[in-house]
């Protein structure tokens, strides 16, 4: 399997929330953690039409990591060349076309407007979903330049009015012929913070969205862990 990639630094030019979004949890979830924002994929539903509410997201703080992007500082995990790593679980839907690994003490849970998602057995906060709109667009790079929309998602989609966002890090790497982009995040609020990977890709007439994160506190000991998770991430052809 040919892997390669490219971890890249971002560019402070004044953004517009190209996507047209705003993320939506209930009123508890709003309080504790940050939701990716992106309904699961309805069948009369398109890409054009959620872009057609563009102009109503708020503009939020945006704070870049200084020095968190270095060339080597982000390495993607040869998953699939090593196989299944040892303490973690196979999730594949081959319907929706896509496949990752999970803990294998998390359990699958619902996650309102996520196609599957599953948590930490007592810990909650610490979890992975994924979700997916149906695009016309056949790659991440037709959304425009990779800085320019991470930096969309997370101030426009993933934070809630009251956080700010930190975007530590962001890497493209292409797996197979197919764009992946990983990026790693912070959002902070008054009284709470959350830290969480995304990995993001097109494939099979969908954007698919993979979020997952922890509270900031427990970030530093399960870091490693969860970016198992993110890098595990691919798109299966259906």
């Amino acid at each position: 399997m040919a892997i390669s990639s490219l971890s890249l630094s971002f560019v402070s030019n004044p953004l517009t929330n190209m996507f047209g979004m705003r993320s939506w949890t209930s009123p508890a979830e709003t309080a504790a953690v940050s939701s990716n924002g992106i309904t699961k994929c309805s069948r009369n539903t398109s890409y054009a039409d959620h872009c057609t509410v563009s102009g109503n997201c708020k503009r939020r703080a945006l704070i870049f990591g200084i020095g968190a992007m270095t060339v080597n500082s982000f390495p993607a995990s040869p998953l699939l060349a090593e196989g299944k790593p040892k303490n973690y679980e196979a999730f594949v839907d081959k319907i929706d076309g896509y496949s990752y690994y999970y803990p294998s003490d998390w359990r699958d849970f619902d996650f309102r407007g996520h196609d599957s998602a599953f948590k930490d057995r007592y810990l909650q906060l610490q979890n992975v979903r994924l979700s997916f709109l149906p695009t016309d667009k056949t790659d991440i790079h037709d959304m425009g330049p990779m800085e320019e929309v991470v930096a969309n998602l997370v101030t426009n989609v993933y934070s809630a009015p009251n956080q700010v966002a930190t975007v530590l890090d962001m890497q493209e790497k292409n797996i197979e012929g197919r764009n992946y982009c990983t990026f790693e995040y912070i959002l902070t609020s008054p009284n709470f913070a959350r830290a969480a990977f995304a990995t993001i890709a097109i494939g099979n007439g969908r954007y698919y969205t993979l979020i997952v994160g922890a509270n900031e506190r427990r970030w530093r000991k399960f870091r490693n862990q969860l970016k198992v998770v993110a890098d595990s991430f691919r798109v299966l052809d259906i």
